[in-house]
């Protein structure tokens, strides 16, 4: 037996190897070197096909012409990932950022949003939780029972449309199987980190099946409130709870239906005066979010020549999230020379959002081939209606604001898949939507849009041989114009455009020694138009010694985003299981917005990232897995000049298997490196330096351990 985890490998190059890295590669290396060794006895061992569920039609991840990352339920438990945001970092040119107690905010090859506030947002990157669209609102991506989390980069204006323009990341839960079986697992870590799992499932009767899930996952965080003497602040407190029904209704229709519940209560006290873990916060904020959600799927065979396949889904979603402004505590100068020149302030978003889709498909079948039984296709309807409603109560206003936000898409899509030879495939796809917002707001500022908008690719793929292929593609993605909701803005800033982005992508993907090793490597080029850039103004206030924030978006009349990403698996012996990955990214605004953007690179936009690391099977029952990842520092805002560090964490966990039972020790960031999450400048918020200007930071996980035990029935 041995543990495969489907990440990728490191980069050619770094602009100077740290010390650390030599020293985590000196522990390595060894590994690699004992399954060098032994490699040459490998006949039988093989990486399992990976199959991709997002697209039109499930296929295997090496013949899927796209650059795609999946990760397995193996993967997510060596991690001890409760959150996505726990995965991302393995994944080549994907980032994220905080600024709340998750790192909801994700953006792909350089694209994606960093925050949200007051204003209406149209998010580049798409969430699917089981088809059940969380696009926006990241907090619900939990990895309770989840089998598979597939990352689609680049736009997928056929697959998805307006809100992935950047990309897609579809989370798949397990399935109801033909036995009975479940599991139920028990997690403790520092810093108070509980977590309890559970989930069942099988078959009701030959033509039923179930699968229900739950877990509970709890931490106090890992800030010190010094102010309030609690550890608890910046607290964890999730729940997930998720049923699935599959009943083969007749011989030819298949209806699932699949209901998901998250509840997480968690705190947000993130920012300190001194940029430490240490804050001085007399209001700690929170950061919660409970939806709950519904999808019914059907496969209905309606004849020999088509499938019609439908997903329904409906999610009602109430977010808050609220933070102490100041981060201090009233009296914090009270004695010093600062006294007086203190501030007090909250500030707290509730949302309330309900969001309901319809997408309806027919997927030929091989008798239904056209153009002389070459060409398989597929045509597609799709309706999407949100609702979002937003209460800002906020300290320093005169009342509390409202808004509106209200938005229908509708579309119709298709594709052919073309065989031209038996080794070279063309595949077109088009996709034509209408979409509607309107926008109003307690400040009198409304905004009505009615655009029609398409997206689409063309691929070909080369089928190399039955092992490898080669594939180039043309996509174009899209993503909608809107409105600032700030009524002080100018006229012109009012409004923004839509974005549009054309991405060129050439890739390769095989499997070698007797499928004991599995590789991609895409190279892309994505030439932006009107790039929809988030600023800010940054005032003082006249009744206060505090400044106030004017987050609004504009359009930067062009960019351009490309690079590198490489990935492999490799089975090197029947004990040892490497896995690699790389991201190289060059991104920059071709014309500026701003002076200051002009030729420089996006916001969070890492210039490299990577991972590296494997499993050893270091007897039957115990297995020893050690990795590696690391990333570039990368500008914080586009609406400042300060950047993150570039870093590299080191990762453990030692997993001894008896009968049913799993025992898991583990580690992440080992060697407990500092890594900022999310960064702000070109302001001062410390009255005991009298508000002088400085960067602030918020830091993401420290060193970590924990243990774990898991029976599987």
């Amino acid at each position: 037996m041995y543990h495969l985890s489907k990440y990728r490998l490191p980069k050619y190059c770094f602009k100077q190897p740290s010390k650390f890295v030599n020293k985590t590669l000196g522990v390595i290396a060894p590994i690699i070197i004992s399954a060098l060794v032994s490699s040459a006895s490998l006949a039988n061992n093989v990486i399992e096909e990976v199959i991709v569920t997002s697209d039109f039609r499930d296929a295997g991840l090496l013949k899927t012409a796209a650059s795609i990352t999946v990760f397995d339920s193996q993967t997510i438990g060596q991690r001890q990932a409760r959150h996505l945001e726990q995965l991302l970092n393995l994944a080549p040119n994907v980032n994220f950022s905080s600024g709340a107690s998750r790192g909801r905010f994700i953006q792909i090859r350089g694209i994606g949003e960093r925050s949200q506030f007051i204003e209406p947002l149209n998010p580049s990157v798409g969430i699917l939780v089981d088809g059940i669209d969380f696009t926006g609102i990241a907090g619900a991506a939990t990895t309770m029972d989840i089998a598979q989390v597939e990352i689609l980069r680049g736009p997928q204006g056929t697959l998805y449309g307006a809100n992935a323009l950047a990309g897609l990341i579809n989370l798949s839960a397990n399935q109801p199987s033909k036995q009975t079986q479940g599991n139920l697992e028990v997690s403790l870590g520092d810093y108070n980190t509980q977590t309890v799992s559970a989930a069942m499932g099988g078959p009701v009767n030959q033509d039923l099946g179930y699968r229900f899930a739950v877990q509970q996952h709890r931490s106090d965080g890992y800030i010190r409130n010094d102010f309030l003497q609690r550890d608890d602040t910046d607290n964890i407190d999730e729940l997930s709870v998720r049923s699935i029904l599959d009943w083969q209704a007749s011989e030819n229709l298949d209806l699932k239906l699949t209901a998901f519940h998250v509840n997480a209560d968690n705190g947000y006290d993130g920012f300190s005066l001194d940029n430490t873990r240490n804050t001085l916060s007399d209001s700690p904020g929170h950061d919660r979010q409970e939806s709950t959600a519904v999808a019914l799927q059907s496969n209905w065979q309606a004849n020999s020549n088509v499938e019609l396949v439908s997903l329904v889904s409906f999610a009602d979603s109430n977010l808050e999230y609220g933070f102490d402004e100041d981060w201090a505590f009233p009296e914090i100068c009270t004695g010093q020379p600062c006294a007086g020149w203190e501030y007090s302030s909250t500030d707290n978003y509730v949302r309330e959002r309900q969001n309901g889709s319809i997408d309806l498909k027919l997927v030929s079948q091989d008798s239904a081939q056209i153009f002389n039984g070459t060409t398989d296709w597929v045509a597609g309807v799709y309706w999407r209606e949100q609702d979002e409603e937003l209460l800002r109560q906020y300290t320093y206003a005169t009342g509390d604001f409202a808004s509106n936000f209200d938005t229908t898409n509708q579309a119709f899509y298709g594709q052919f898949d073309t065989q031209l030879t038996e080794a070279l495939t063309l595949t077109t796809g088009v996709r034509f939507e209408n979409r509607q917002a309107a926008y109003a707001d307690s400040d009198l500022v409304a905004h009505k849009v009615d655009e029609d908008i398409w997206g689409g690719r063309i691929v070909l793929q080369y089928q190399l041989s039955a092992q490898a292929m080669v594939y180039g593609l043309i996509s174009r993605g899209y993503k909608a114009g809107g409105v600032n909701s700030n009524a002080s803005l100018s006229a012109e800033d009012r409004e923004f455009d839509t974005e549009l982005m054309l991405n060129y992508e050439a890739g390769a993907k095989g499997r070698w020694l007797d499928d004991r090793l599995q590789a991609q490597v895409a190279m892309f080029y994505q030439q932006r138009d009107d790039i929809q850039i988030k600023q800010s103004l940054v005032q003082s206030r006249v009744d206060s010694n505090a400044v106030s924030f004017t987050d609004y978006f504009g359009n930067s009349a062009e960019g351009s985003n490309y690079g590198v990403e490489l990935e492999f698996n490799w089975l090197a012996s029947e004990s040892l299981a490497l896995f690699g990955t790389v991201g190289l990214l060059e991104t920059e605004y071709d014309i500026p917005l701003s002076a200051d953007l002009n030729r420089r690179d996006q916001a969070h936009a890492p210039g490299y990232q990577f991972a590296l690391g494997g499993t050893a099977q270091v007897t039957d029952s115990l297995a020893l897995s050690i990795d590696i990842e690391g990333k570039d520092k990368f500008y914080l805002s586009s609406s400042h000049g300060e950047q993150s560090e570039s870093y590299e964490l080191l990762n453990a966990s030692l997993d001894y298997n008896f009968g049913d039972w799993e025992l898991s020790l583990w580690g992440r960031n080992l060697t407990d490196e500092e890594v900022i999450v999310r960064g702000f400048g070109g302001f001062g918020n410390d009255p005991r330096k009298f508000y002088a200007t400085e960067p602030y930071y918020q830091f993401g996980e420290p060193r970590m351990f924990g243990v774990s035990g898991k029976y599987d029935f």
